[in-house]
């Protein structure tokens, strides 16, 4: 069983702009510390950044506008805490207490995140699809029913109806489509909005990394200012993280799909 978002999805809307402030950042500095909080809807988009480095508002403008269309952003930036800034200063440490897991992803998962981004190529639209064993439902915003009906015979379209989605319709906020974007491997920490110091982003990406390599699952845990996990120092981990961010196309890009792409 499993449900995938798609890029134009309100939470996913507010991962990209979260992504998109990480990307600003490490564009000032090689090693930026960031933590962005996003929420959205109707017409407005508030944003808080607890950050090391200090961001254009002009651009941080642009980057909502390109990305939420016409809203009002409502930017608010404030300095990382002191306490958080000096378990970096020397070198790069744990940036938070957490436990994470890295599951293999599923036949099932694959195939539902080929069907979403199919149908997201034809529908650049707010859309949600789940399936569990042969059930699949397919709900998306802006498109005709009866189509989607002849492509897809076998599935539960849009079950109240044509509808019509966006921020207009739902809020959406940072993190909150974490099943979506790591499928089993979801603990407690989310994926976007935050530098490669954290560790809800480097060590998330290194356990789904070793889990894929393995085909076994990974679980680890650490506590702030850990230098090392499970022997492995946290630099190289964060490294591991920043390779595949790069892989994928940078913070953005990566918050469109998640690790299960």
């Amino acid at each position: 069983m499993f449900e995938k978002v798609n890029p134009a999805h309100p939470d996913k809307v507010a991962d990209r702009i979260a992504g998109a402030l990480v990307d600003l950042a490490y564009a000032v500095e090689e090693n930026p510390r960031i933590a962005a909080e996003v929420l959205l809807g109707h017409g407005k988009c508030h944003v808080i950044a607890e950050t090391s480095v200090s961001l254009p508002r002009d651009r941080v403008e642009a980057a909502v506008s390109r990305i939420a269309g016409d809203v009002v952003t409502d930017y608010v930036e404030v300095p990382q805490d002191i306490h958080l800034a000096n378990n970096q200063s020397v070198s790069v440490h744990c940036g938070d207490n957490g436990i994470f897991k890295g599951t293999p992803v599923t036949d099932e998962q694959k195939k539902l995140t080929s069907l979403a981004r199919q149908i997201y190529d034809a529908y650049k639209s707010d859309g949600k699809y789940i399936l569990d064993g042969d059930r699949l439902i397919i709900c998306q915003s802006f498109a005709d029913s009866v189509f989607l009906r002849r492509y897809y015979p076998n599935a539960e379209v849009n079950p109240l109806g044509d509808w019509t989605g966006g921020s207009d319709v739902d809020s959406g906020a940072n993190n909150r489509k974490l099943g979506s974007d790591m499928g089993d491997s979801v603990t407690g920490g989310g994926l976007h909005g935050k530098d490669l110091s954290k560790a809800d982003v480097s060590v998330n990406i290194y356990a789904w990394l070793k889990a894929q390599e393995t085909g076994k699952p990974v679980e680890l845990c650490c506590a702030i200012g850990d230098d090392s996990i499970n022997g492995v120092p946290y630099g190289e981990i964060a490294e591991t993280a920043r390779e595949y961010i790069r892989s994928v196309g940078g913070f953005e890009k990566f918050a469109e799909w998640g690790l299960i792409r």
